[in-house]
């Protein structure tokens, strides 16, 4: 198999010859000038780039996804079904969900027909956007002609993303009733919510009963069912799947398949075997898919292969426009190898070029400076970062925050909690176990009760108690030989449910 990367050159007669064919045939077939068809063709792509640019730009500027499209159709231009939906794709997978579900509003207000995919694909974005009971109504507000395999499966999906296994388990009993089930997609959501609820052990008899009812395992089946034994432990078994495909389902054998089994390798620690993977991977990739780049990136960042990094990166840019995204990955792999000096040049690349400020990317780079215990280069990112975007800034002030525990500066702790705490009226936010968890032993450490205390303060605001915070802050009372006044009403008053460390701490801090 030829490297679409690194073997792009071929016979220049041989490619002469092939596209007069080529165009011979094309005029044949459908009387256009096979020129004009790719004129047309750019003409398309150009409309459409024009919209979703427009469309995409919403999360950072003001204005609504009906009034952005009514101002393109007054300036003349003409909106094609088909144009809009690649509009809804493309912000589904950037997880623009409301915008997305807001084309489709528009679409439906305008008498556009939609298409039975359409509707499963409207049921999913309200799930996302609006939560499941708005999905499960709006299934059935559907006509009996419109709840078909499209709905159901969008709403099987739902279920089993939301971790739902008792609604998934009995939707997926009576779509196999209604024979909606003849088919890999249904199983392969099955699959899906057993994997997320770390049941791997429940995917491989699935699979046989898929062989035993004569369904079709597709690409996305073989891989789940790689994973599935992968997360077993088992390589062999995971080998034997790769076999299998080869052997019996060749065409459900592509790049994604090749990533499966690196990723299985990498997670066994079988490097040779992963990079021989990888090396596929890349024959088999299109040299302009973006994401086969990133699991390339990615994966030889997981087995410390700097150099194929730095190469496959150099190959993303001679094919494909730069990304937040793109950039995101190449940084995130920097900061994997301790390769500060990459991530620098990387980071100023996009800071200087972006025309999105993401704040993932600042975040990337923030953490990897203070793993580094370089403080005041994180400083100055977060503080440009202050500048140019809107935040939510909790995850980098939360980094901050980490490490001056490390560094046992408590009082420069207190003031990143104290900045979260103060942005807390419009947003969510939990921190995470790994910060709970040195601010406790923090406390515990030094006695310090009114630190404590006030921690046990702040965690309440953001609805993080639970037995483990009390039986910590307990601690601190006993270390500082002091004892609390109203804990067990505190206890009682919270919600908190009662463990055997909670209740042995307790008689031990109050006896009476």
């Amino acid at each position: 198999m030829v490297n679409p990367i690194k073997n792009r050159a071929k016979d220049s007669t041989h490619v002469k010859w092939s596209y007069s064919y080529r165009a011979k045939m094309m005029r044949k077939l459908t009387g256009v000038n096979p020129r004009r068809l790719c004129s047309m063709a750019a003409e398309q792509s150009g409309r459409e780039s024009r919209l979703y640019r427009r469309l995409s730009a919403l999360g950072a500027t003001k204005g609504s996804v009906t009034e952005t499209i009514n101002e393109y159709m007054r300036e003349g231009r003409v909106v094609k079904k088909y144009e809009l939906e690649k509009c809804v794709k493309e912000l589904r997978k950037y997880k623009r969900y409301q915008h997305a579900l807001e084309i489709m509003e528009w679409m439906e207000k305008r008498g556009i027909n939609l298409s039975f995919g359409d509707y499963g694909v409207r049921l999913d974005l309200i799930a996302k956007v609006q939560g499941i009971a708005a999905a499960e109504k709006y299934f059935g507000s559907l006509s009996p002609s419109m709840q078909n395999q499209s709905t159901y499966g969008a709403l099987l999906n739902c279920y089993c993303v939301e971790k739902m296994t008792d609604k998934a388990l009995s939707l997926f009993e009576k779509m196999d009733q209604l024979n909606f089930t003849s088919k890999s997609l249904g199983f392969n959501n099955l699959m899906s919510l057993y994997m997320r609820l770390g049941q791997p052990e429940k995917v491989p008899p699935l699979v046989q009963e898929m062989k035993n009812r004569k369904v079709s395992l597709c690409t996305f089946s073989y891989n789940i069912l790689m994973n599935s034994y992968s997360c077993l432990d088992d390589i062999e078994g995971v080998e034997r799947v790769f076999e299998e495909i080869k052997q019996e389902n060749a065409k459900e054998c592509d790049w994604t398949t090749y990533s499966n089994l690196a990723v299985a390798y990498v997670k066994a620690g079988l490097h040779e075997k992963a990079v021989l993977a990888l090396k596929k991977l890349e024959e088999e990739m299109d040299p302009r898919n973006r994401e086969a780049y990133h699991y390339l990136i990615s994966l030889h960042a997981r087995i410390s292969n700097l150099g194929e990094v730095y190469r496959i990166w150099d190959s993303l840019k001679r094919f494909l426009e730069k990304t937040n995204s793109t950039y995101l990955v190449m940084l995130q792999s920097f900061s994997k190898l301790n390769d500060i000096n990459g991530l620098e040049k990387c980071y100023e690349e996009w800071e200087s070029n972006c025309s999105t400020y993401d704040m993932r990317l600042a975040n990337n780079v923030i953490g990897a400076y203070l793993r580094h215990d370089m403080l005041n280069d994180a400083e100055k990112v977060f503080h440009c970062a202050l500048k140019r975007s809107q935040g939510p800034f909790f995850l980098a002030q939360e980094m901050f925050m980490l490490f001056y525990l490390r560094k046992r500066q408590i009082d420069h702790a207190r003031l990143c909690m104290e900045a979260i705490a103060s942005q807390l009226k419009e947003n969510k936010w939990r921190p995470k176990n790994e910060t709970i968890n040195k601010f406790l032993e923090y406390f515990v450490e030094e006695r310090d009760v009114d630190g404590a205390e006030e921690f046990y303060k702040f965690l309440k605001k953001v609805n993080c108690l639970n037995s483990d915070v009390y039986s910590s802050l307990l601690r601190t009372y006993v270390a500082a030989n002091r004892t609390p006044d109203d804990m067990m009403l505190r206890i009682k008053e919270d919600g908190i449910e009662m463990s055997c460390e909670l209740e042995e701490l307790l008689k031990s801090v109050c006896p009476g």
